[in-house]
């Protein structure tokens, strides 16, 4: 029987369970075949005719050009406008200064150069060693006072008085003052130099006799001398034979130019016609007084002094007049901030020597004193001498202090309250109480809060809206004053003087 007979045929009988499709698959090719994959076109880079088309033609070519031009004239465009902004918007110029409108002058008293001082201090000698000291403080110049007899003739004045250091002590200071780097003034205040007048006020001795005292201490090193405006010599004719014989001694440069300083003892100055014959005039905050002036009188002559200023001659300005202990340290503040050279008297709480003899506990009757007391001679030297170093840095560096503009600020009070009354919502009594004014250079504006009574006073902020509300302090009579602040969180403490330097929020100029 054959297997493939018919077609039924053995391969063909479908199996239970087993649908026709199951049957012909089986009959379907075992490998299927794998179709050949499609042709990739090689990659190639488009032609120049290819590329203009893709970018628009020709004329996209010139569109990219003028937009490129476009660009490097807009760019060069604000490049000149921020030049030209630069160039002709309004900026301080810094005048150049002379050395003695930069010099913080120190007065020396005559009590330092006396037999008696002498004997405790070692006179002219301690004052050489307090030298170099007195030029880290910052002062740059020094005032000899008293060195001469008010009786003394024209003749003898190179003569230094019975009850005073000899000659040669005096050379000697002078030799130490230079190799220091300190500038020396002679103060011939109330000295006869030109010796006695006929009625029609000429000398009759020769002006040779001065010019020789002129010259001679030149040539001992002097860099001026100090006159008072009562004075003979306070006169045209007098001050220009002394220009003569300064142009003997100064060289081209400034830091060697010979000055005279004029110390004005009247309400007025006398005006001369050629004012650049007086190169410093020496004025008094505060007026003499035989005793102690008190808080009302100080603040209406400081705020007198901040509104009479006068701008004609370079000022130097001193206390003069008599002030509580309190006040002291305000007054220094004044002076320190004030436009021109302040002028400090002899201060034992900056002398070394003072200093010393309180840490060796051996001046006269320390030892008898309580610990707590010889702490706080200690603590309070610590702080004055803190404050001046403080004070006189901050002028020697901040173009403000030095030549910035001088604005005075006006609180209400019984002197001006008729005329700022809308400017001013400080809370303060009738009495005058606080000043302040502002020392302004381009943008960086330093700020004096004067707090001359005995009150606590808080600063109102419609007070002066036009000002930068944040600062930091500079310093501070108490020395304890640091860091950021705010005037709208500013309370001035009882006899306070306060320096801050002021920044628009987020400028820290």
């Amino acid at each position: 029987m054959p297997l493939n007979a018919g077609d039924t045929g053995y391969g063909r009988v479908p199996g239970p369970g087993l649908s026709g499709s199951e049957v012909a698959s089986e009959s379907a090719p075992l490998l299927i075949p794998v179709p050949e994959p499609e042709s990739v076109q090689e990659w190639q880079p488009m032609s120049k005719q290819q590329l203009e088309v893709a970018a628009g033609g020709p004329g996209w070519r010139k569109v990219r050009c003028y937009l490129v031009l476009l660009f490097w004239l807009a760019w060069v465009a604000m490049l000149a406008t921020s030049i030209a902004i630069v160039v002709m918007s309004p900026r301080p110029v810094a005048t150049p200064l002379r050395w003695w409108q930069k010099s913080l002058f120190y007065q020396l008293q005559p009590d330092l150069f006396t037999e008696g001082q002498a004997e405790e201090s070692g006179g002219v000698n301690a004052l050489c060693e307090q030298l170099p000291y007195l030029r880290s403080l910052g002062i740059g110049a020094l005032i000899l006072e008293g060195l001469f007899d008010k009786e003394a003739s024209p003749f003898n004045v190179t003569a230094t008085g019975e009850r005073y250091s000899t000659l040669a002590q005096i050379q000697h200071l002078l030799a130490e003052s230079n190799k220091a780097g300190l500038k020396v003034v002679l103060d011939f205040c109330q000295l006869d130099l030109l010796g006695p007048q006929d009625v029609s006020g000429n000398a009759e001795e020769p002006s040779n006799t001065v010019h020789h005292v002129l010259r001679f201490w030149l040539e001992q090193g002097v860099d001026g001398f100090a006159i008072c405006d009562t004075d003979a010599a306070y006169s045209e004719k007098t001050l220009l034979e002394w220009r003569g014989v300064f142009k003997e001694f100064s060289k081209k440069e400034e830091e060697e130019e010979r000055i005279v300083v004029v110390k004005q003892t009247q309400d007025a100055l006398f005006p001369l016609n050629n004012v650049t014959l007086v190169d410093v005039v020496m004025k008094s905050i505060l007026p003499s007084s035989p005793h102690l002036l008190s808080a009302q009188e100080v603040a209406v002559a400081i705020e007198t002094r901040l509104q009479t200023r006068e701008e004609d001659i370079w000022p130097s300005w001193k206390i003069g007049g008599k002030a509580s202990h309190d006040l002291k340290k305000l007054l220094l503040v004044l002076m320190m901030t004030l436009p021109g050279s302040p002028a400090v008297q002899y201060d034992e709480d900056i002398d070394q020597t003072q200093n010393v003899s309180l840490k060796a506990g051996s001046s006269h009757g320390e030892m008898n004193e309580p610990s707590d007391t010889r702490t706080d001679k200690k603590k309070a030297k610590r702080l004055a001498v803190a404050l001046f170093t403080s004070l006189s840095r901050s002028r020697a560096r901040e173009e403000a202090l030095l030549y910035g503009s001088f604005t005075f600020l006006p609180f209400n009070s019984s002197t001006n309250s008729s005329t700022n009354s809308s400017t001013s919502t400080l809370p303060s009594p009738p009495s005058l109480a606080v000043l302040a004014y502002l020392r302004s250079w381009g943008c960086v504006h330093f700020l004096i809060l004067l707090n001359v009574g005995p009150e606590v006073h808080a600063l109102d902020p419609a007070w002066a809206p036009s000002l930068p509300k944040a600062g930091v302090f500079v310093s501070s009579t108490g020395m304890d004053r640091l860091g950021a602040m705010t005037l709208d969180t500013l309370e001035l403490q009882p006899h306070e003087a306060i320096v801050i330097k002021l920044f628009e929020a987020g400028s820290y100029s």
